[in-house]
This record gives structure tokens, C-alpha cells and sequence, in this order.
């Protein structure tokens, strides 16, 4: 399994990954711990912790193992990013769309479009673009 799976494959370790992004390549465990349950809007103590177990058993130790962080006496430090991940984090903010909604919605408008007015070029683009709206969904659901 390469590096990005391993980072795709999890959206706790994405959002290690950009939170230690925005802290310059080193951060606190607690305060990593906060900022993912905030990310997933529960910051209750409970939530807190099941963030805290599944990071120290789980996802700390599978970055380590792939040379991408290390992690000492609760500091986490960014070793490296695989080129290719970046590209993958998407990161969609409460009021935001994704891009697969975006595209999606692309579709109905071409869709709209060429029914009014009787394009099958237009149609087609409609199609084109509700596929690529459902192939990245489905991509970003294994995320």
C-alpha cells in the first residue's frame, strides 16, 4: 500500500496532516486532538478521547510506520507530504459545496440548457459532467 493510501484512506489522518500543515510541520497532541474533534463538530470530553485512542493506536503509528510523521513525548512532527496527497484533501468548510455536488449541479444546468434549447452538444456535456460529479464522489466516499 503507498503513502497516500495510507492518508487517503482515513479522514482523521488527512486532517492530522493538514493541521500540522498550518503548524508548520510540528504540533501538540492535545492540541490536534481538539482540532479534529472540532472538525467533526462533537467536542464533547467523550468524543475528545475516542479521537485521542483512535489516533494513538491507530493512525499515529500507521504515518509512522510510512515515514510520514514521528511522534515523541506528545509532539507530532510532519516528516514528509507525498506530492499526490495534496491533491486529494479536499477539505469542504460548513457552507461549502464539494466539488462533486458542484458538478453535479454543472450537469442540471447543461441539462436545463439543452432542453430549452434543443442541443445535443450541450446534452452530452451535461452527461459528461454528471458522471465526473458521481465518479468523485464515490472517490471521495472511500476517503
Amino acid at each position: 500500500m503507498g503513502t497516500s493510501s495510507v492518508i487517503l484512506g482515513n479522514s482523521r489522518r488527512m486532517l492530522m496532516i493538514e493541521y500540522l500543515q498550518k503548524s508548520e510541520g510540528r504540533a501538540e497532541l492535545r492540541d490536534m486532538v481538539e482540532y479534529i474533534a472540532e472538525s467533526e463538530g462533537n467536542t464533547d470530553r467523550k468524543h475528545r478521547k475516542s479521537v485521542y485512542v483512535s489516533l494513538i493506536q491507530t493512525h499515529i503509528p500507521k504515518l509512522e510506520r510510512e515515514g510520514v510523521i514521528t511522534f515523541r513525548h506528545g509532539i507530532v512532527t510532519l516528516v514528509k507530504v507525498p506530492e499526490d496527497v495534496t491533491l486529494y484533501m479536499e477539505t469542504v468548510k460548513k457552507n461549502d459545496i464539494s466539488w462533486s455536488s458542484f458538478y453535479v449541479g454543472l450537469s442540471l444546468i447543461f441539462l436545463a440548457a439543452a432542453l430549452y434549447l434543443e442541443n445535443p452538444h450541450l446534452a452530452f456535456a451535461s452527461l459528461v459532467y454528471a458522471g465526473v460529479g458521481m465518479i468523485h464522489r464515490r472517490m471521495m466516499r472511500r476517503v
